[in-house]
């Protein structure tokens, strides 16, 4: 049993390694944001979270490349995007080792704002090119439903000016889908029982860049210069939903 564990520390000091070098590892993408709300600069900070962890790295692309890689990468594009926008930022979890859901909304405490961002992989398989796009999501159940759907469509209105499509499909009747539309247009569906977006104490939106089973689009968000046309999307919506004054809590 000790001869295991220490292989798997090796393992996962390596991965982590690999992370920190800005190396490519392996297929989908989540990364969370969160607009930091201080005294004197709210609704001016976005806290960026890298969705999964090196010991649960999340799903596999079409060519074997983890989710977690995905989500770091773009992750730093959407930093990137932020700050030349003239917000502030911080990465969450980026070294890999923030292991608790709870943890992600909670390390965000005090925000204006929460986003958390996907590279959707869809079920289990080797690779899938039946659906391609974009999709975001809010909870009813939070408190700030009304700023998050507001803001989820300015992301979604700022994507599709860029270029990009909604994937739509995620509202089809289907065994893990059947999550109903808040507003077509824009790609945005309901989440409701999702627990970053129904617990954040602000207002929370998850924004998934794509499908990175279907071949051709894990190529896309691969590309840097997609990632970065895909990161300046979500911070030209950022920048606008930040702007706005309806962020106080839907009761």
């Amino acid at each position: 049993m000790q001869g295991k564990r220490a292989f798997y520390t090796l393992r996962l000091l390596a991965a982590s390694a690999r992370l920190l070098q800005n190396r490519p590892v392996h297929p989908a993408i989540l990364v969370l944001l969160a607009a930091a709300c201080g005294p004197a600069q709210a609704r001016t900070t976005v806290a960026i979270d890298v969705g999964h962890f090196l010991e649960e790295p999340g799903a596999t692309s079409a060519r074997g490349r983890t989710e977690l890689e995905f989500n770091r990468e773009l992750a730093l594009d959407i930093e990137s995007a932020v700050l030349g926008r003239g917000l502030g930022a911080v990465l969450i979890g980026s070294d890999g080792f923030m292991s608790k859901l709870a943890g992600r909304p909670a390390a965000a405490a005090g925000a204006a704002f929460f986003l958390e961002t996907w590279e959707y992989d869809g079920v289990e398989r080797l690779f899938s090119d039946r659906y391609a796009g974009f999709s975001l999501f809010v909870s009813r159940k939070s408190a700030f439903v009304r700023s998050s759907l507001a803001c989820a469509s300015a992301i979604g209105e700022a994507m599709r000016r860029a270029g990009f499509s909604p994937s739509l499909y995620h509202a089809d009747p289907i065994p893990g889908e059947s999550k109903p539309f808040a507003d077509r247009t824009n790609g945005v569906h309901y989440y409701d029982n999702l627990v970053v977006l129904k617990t954040a104490r602000t207002p929370a939106v998850l924004v998934e860049a794509g499908v990175i089973v279907n071949r051709d689009e894990e190529l896309k968000v691969k590309s840097e210069e997609v990632r970065k046309r895909i990161a300046a999307a979500v911070a030209a919506g950022l920048e606008r939903c930040l702007g706005r004054k309806d962020t106080a809590p839907a009761r």
